[in-house]
C-alpha cells in the first residue's frame, strides 16, 4: 500500500513538472514569436521605404522623359508650323504671279483677236479683188484645180500599179522557180520501184519439197493462212512469194523463214508460226512508226497514227513506196515553208500524214485525202493540218498556207523520174477489189487474189455453209465479178470449206 501511494506521489509529481515545463516553454515561444513578428514589421517597413524611394525615382525619371518628348514634339511641331507658312507665303507670291501673267495674256488674246479680224478682212477684201481679176469664185477654182490633181494623181498611181505589178509577177515567178528548185535539190532521195513478187532463198531442193508436203496440204494451209500465192517451180534455190499486198508477203516471208530454220512444217505449226509473225510484224509497224517519228523530230503523234505511219513501209502508191514518198515530202514541206517564214515543224507534220488514209483501212469509198483528214481530226490534230491532208488533191477548200505546200510537196515528190508507174496502182485497186466483193457474202471468213488476180481463194465457215452452198456461192461471185468489174483474161474462183475436229489430251 506504500509502495502505491509512493509510486502515485512520483507520477503526480512527474505530471506536475512537465505541466510547468509546457508552461515555461510557451511563454519561452511566445517572446521568440512576438521578437520575430517585430524584426519582420521592422524589416517591411524598411521595404516599403526603400520600394517608395525607388518609385518614386522612377516616376521622376519618366516624368523627366515624358517632358523632353514633349518638347521636342512641340519643335517639331513648331517647325512643321514654320514651314507651312513659307509655303503658304510662296503660294501667295505664285498664285499673285499667275494672276499677273493671266492679266498680261488676256492682254495679248485680246489684240491678238484684234489682229486676225483684221486679217479676215484683209483677206476677204483681197479675195474678192482676185475673184474680179480672175472671173470665177474661190470655191470653184479649188474645184477645177482638185479635179486636175485627182487626174494627174490617178495617172501616176496606175503607171505605179502596173510597174509594181509587172516587177512582182516577175519577181514571184523567178522566186517561186528558185525555192522549188533548190528544195528539190536538198531533197533528192532514190527513186524506187516496188514488185508484186518477193524472192525467199532456200539451201536445197529438199525444202521444197518440205514446204509443199504430202499431197501439197504444207502449201495449201499456208497459202490459206497468209492469202499469198506460193510459187515452186524450177528456179534453182528459190521460192516465189507473189500477192499485191506487202504486209502479207512480208508475213509469208517471215513465216517461212521462221518454218526453214525450225524444220518442223505441218499445217498446225504453219497456222501457230502464221499467228505468231502477224503479231510480231505489228509490233514492227509500231516500231516503224516511231522511229520515223524520231528521224523527222515530229513529236506528240497518236499511237493510232503512228502504227499507220508504220503500215506505209509495207504500202505502195502507183509503184512508190509509201513512206519514204511521205518522208520525201515532209522534208520538202518543211524546206518550202522556212523559205516562205512559215513553222517548218507543222509543215513537216502535214507532210508526212498527206497520205495516211491510203493505209486505213476505214470507209475505202471516201477519198484518201478527206479519209486522212478526217482521221487527223479525230485524233486531235491542228485544223491547219487537217486541211492541209484534206485539200492535197483540191478535194476540200484550202484554208491554211500549209496546204498548198503539201499540195506542192507531194507533186514534186511524185514527179520524179520513175517515182511512179500508174499501173501497179489500179492493179491492186482491182485485186483489192475483188477481194472485198468476195468478204461480203455471208459466211465468208476469207477471201484472197492470188497469181496476179487470174485465181480468188475464198475461204469460208463449215458451219455457215455447206457444200452444195459452196458451189453455189463459186458461181455467185463469178457472175458477180463478170459484172461489175473489168479485167483481162478470165478469174477462176475457188471456194474452200474445211471441217476441223479438235480434242486435247490432259
Amino acid at each position: 500500500m506504500d509502495l502505491i501511494s509512493l509510486i502515485i506521489g512520483f507520477v503526480a509529481g512527474a505530471v506536475i513538472a512537465l505541466a510547468a515545463y509546457i508552461v515555461i516553454r510557451r511563454s519561452i515561444l511566445k517572446g521568440k514569436r512576438e521578437e520575430i513578428i517585430e524584426k519582420a514589421e521592422v524589416e517591411a517597413e524598411k521595404i516599403k521605404n526603400e520600394r517608395i524611394l525607388q518609385a518614386k525615382e522612377k516616376y521622376l525619371s519618366l516624368k523627366s522623359d515624358h517632358e523632353k518628348m514633349v518638347n521636342e514634339s512641340n519643335a517639331r511641331i513648331h517647325e512643321a508650323e514654320n514651314r507651312v507658312r513659307q509655303k503658304e507665303n510662296t503660294l501667295n507670291q505664285k498664285m499673285g504671279e499667275a494672276d499677273r501673267k493671266n492679266r498680261d495674256l488676256d492682254a495679248q488674246k485680246a489684240a491678238l483677236k484684234a489682229r486676225e479680224d483684221e486679217y479676215d478682212r484683209l483677206r476677204d477684201q483681197a479675195i474678192r479683188q482676185i475673184e474680179e481679176v480672175a472671173g470665177m469664185t474661190a470655191q470653184e477654182a479649188k474645184t477645177q484645180l482638185m479635179e486636175q490633181m485627182k487626174a494627174e494623181a490617178r495617172t501616176e498611181a496606175q503607171a505605179y500599179i502596173n510597174d509594181c505589178i509587172d516587177e512582182a509577177r516577175l519577181n514571184a515567178a523567178k522566186e517561186a522557180k528558185r525555192i522549188v528548185i533548190n528544195t528539190i535539190q536538198r531533197t533528192a532521195t532514190e527513186t524506187a520501184i516496188e514488185n508484186a513478187v518477193t524472192t525467199f532463198p532456200i539451201e536445197n531442193d529438199e525444202i521444197k519439197g518440205r514446204i509443199i508436203g504430202r499431197e501439197g496440204r504444207n502449201i495449201r494451209a499456208l497459202e490459206a493462212a497468209t492469202g499469198v500465192e506460193i510459187v515452186v517451180d524450177d528456179t534453182p534455190d528459190a521460192i516465189l512469194l507473189s500477192a499485191f499486198d506487202p504486209v502479207r508477203r512480208e508475213v509469208a516471208r517471215l513465216a517461212l523463214h521462221q518454218l526453214v530454220v525450225d524444220g518442223r512444217i505441218h499445217p498446225a505449226r504453219i497456222e501457230e508460226v502464221v499467228t505468231k509473225v502477224s503479231k510480231q510484224l505489228e509490233e514492227e509497224i509500231l516500231e516503224t512508226g516511231k522511229r520515223t517519228c524520231i528521224d523527222l523530230g515530229i513529236h506528240g503523234l497518236s499511237m493510232e497514227l503512228v502504227r499507220l505511219i508504220g503500215r506505209m513501209k509495207y504500202r505502195s502508191s502507183y509503184g512508190q513506196n509509201l513512206l519514204q514518198h511521205s518522208r520525201e515530202v515532209a522534208n520538202i514541206c518543211a524546206i518550202l515553208a522556212s523559205e516562205l517564214g512559215l513553222n517548218p515543224k507543222i509543215a513537216k507534220r502535214a507532210g508526212l500524214l498527206h497520205d495516211i488514209g491510203k493505209v486505213s483501212e476505214e470507209d475505202p469509198d471516201l477519198p484518201h485525202a478527206l479519209l486522212g483528214m478526217k482521221l487527223a481530226e479525230q485524233y486531235k490534230e491542228k485544223p491547219e493540218i487537217c486541211n492541209a491532208i484534206g485539200a492535197h488533191h483540191e478535194e476540200t477548200e484550202m484554208t491554211s498556207l500549209y496546204a498548198p505546200l503539201v499540195l506542192v510537196g507531194d507533186a514534186i515528190s511524185g514527179a520524179r523520174p520513175g517515182a511512179r508507174r500508174e499501173v501497179i496502182e489500179s492493179y491492186i485497186k482491182r485485186l483489192r477489189g475483188m477481194e472485198n466483193l468476195a468478204g461480203a457474202y455471208p459466211g465468208v471468213t476469207k477471201a484472197y487474189a492470188i497469181q496476179a488476180g487470174r485465181e480468188l481463194r475464198v475461204i469460208v465457215g463449215a458451219e455457215q455453209v455447206s457444200d452444195h452452198d459452196a458451189e453455189v456461192l463459186s458461181g455467185e461471185i463469178a457472175k458477180k465479178i463478170q459484172d461489175e468489174m473489168t479485167y483481162p483474161g478470165q478469174v477462176k474462183i475457188t471456194v474452200i470449206r474445211e471441217t476441223r475436229s479438235v480434242a486435247y489430251a490432259k
